[in-house]
């Protein structure tokens, strides 16, 4: 049982006094503290405490939110201790990222390059070092935060996510995963286990290109690409944006567009009009709704440029 007695006298004062004065807290509220080592027992935990509890994987998203008590969960799955759910694999015809692999594994990993390219270059933009050691793939992806850059990344490349529950494994289109800003299709007692995409051919790059307003910030606007060349045609193409809209917005209308045609300047720009129209950007102090627009045509039809250059070497 964690309790925020951990924090001493001292600490309870200071924090009460804080509050008084029309601060917010930075104590989490009480919570009890699980750290199973196996998916079953944490399944078990979960249905034992419902909508109650949430899963900690690496805490960069979650743990800010319980210290201003925008989440205050009555329990905290721990899935650290769980052995098998590291593992960042090419694997049956397809790659796989376990619910731990961190932002800086994926930084690291010279499987990310290529075919994966898309993901190679996501990894180094996602916030700070710090963030990157501890934070994990999944678990940006199972928060949900339409800002996220994995979100953009994975949908471009057509991925899915894996997630275990009291009745099993099951499999959902990452375009299916997340239904909102920060709500996604998971039950409260399923835990993703995985993330993972099908082989894209020998053919294929991508890459992820970011603005932002200093290093490590949310992005102001974000594209992910990716191709698979087919005969020296476009077999398929993957294009979702970050920052513009209440999701990850997958570009379906430039990814239709790109599929079969030849890889030229004609079909770059018309992918790159379609996916601006595709986004759902609004007025803020990062720039104009028009602005963004025009940020995502820019960086759609460079990341294309530099796909399609990947896929050809």
């Amino acid at each position: 049982m964690v309790t925020n007695d951990t924090i001493g006298p001292r600490g309870r004062r200071s924090n009460r006094r804080f509050r008084e004065r029309g601060g917010v807290s930075v104590y989490p509220a009480t919570f009890e503290y699980f750290a199973p080592t196996s998916v079953d027992e944490a399944l078990d935990t979960l249905e034992r405490f419902g909508d109650e509890a949430k899963v900690l994987a690496g805490g960069q998203s979650l743990i800010p939110l319980m210290k201003l008590r925008i989440a205050a969960p009555s329990a905290l799955v721990d899935i650290g201790r769980i052995d098998g759910l590291d593992a960042l694999e090419e694997r049956d015809g397809r790659l796989e990222i376990g619910a731990l692999v961190t932002h800086a594994d994926c930084e690291k990993s010279d499987l990310l390059r290529g075919r994966y390219g898309v993901l190679g270059a996501t990894a180094p933009l996602v916030s700070d070092p710090i963030v990157r050691n501890r934070g994990t793939v999944c678990g940006s992806v199972a928060h949900a935060d339409p800002q996220g850059d994995w979100g953009s990344a994975l949908l471009a490349l057509g991925a899915e996510v894996v997630a275990q529950g009291p009745d099993g494994e099951r499999a959902i289109p990452l375009e299916d995963f997340c239904s909102g800003p920060f709500m996604t299709a998971l039950e409260p007692a399923e835990i993703v286990t995985s993330i993972r995409t099908a082989d894209p051919g020998p053919r294929a790059g991508g890459t992820y290109l970011k603005l932002e307003r200093k290093v490590g910030d949310f992005a102001t606007v974000g594209v992910a690409v990716h191709v698979s060349l087919d005969n020296g045609t476009i077999g398929r193409a993957g294009i979702a944006l970050t920052g513009v809209g209440p999701t990850n917005v997958k570009a379906t209308a430039a990814e239709d567009a790109l599929a079969g045609a030849a890889p030229d300047d004609d079909a770059i720009a018309e992918a790159a009009r379609l996916a601006a129209e595709a986004a759902q950007p609004l007025d803020d102090v990062r720039g104009s709704a028009e602005y963004k627009r025009n940020v995502v045509r820019v960086y759609t039809e460079r990341g294309l440029r530099t796909a399609i250059a990947a896929a050809q070497s």
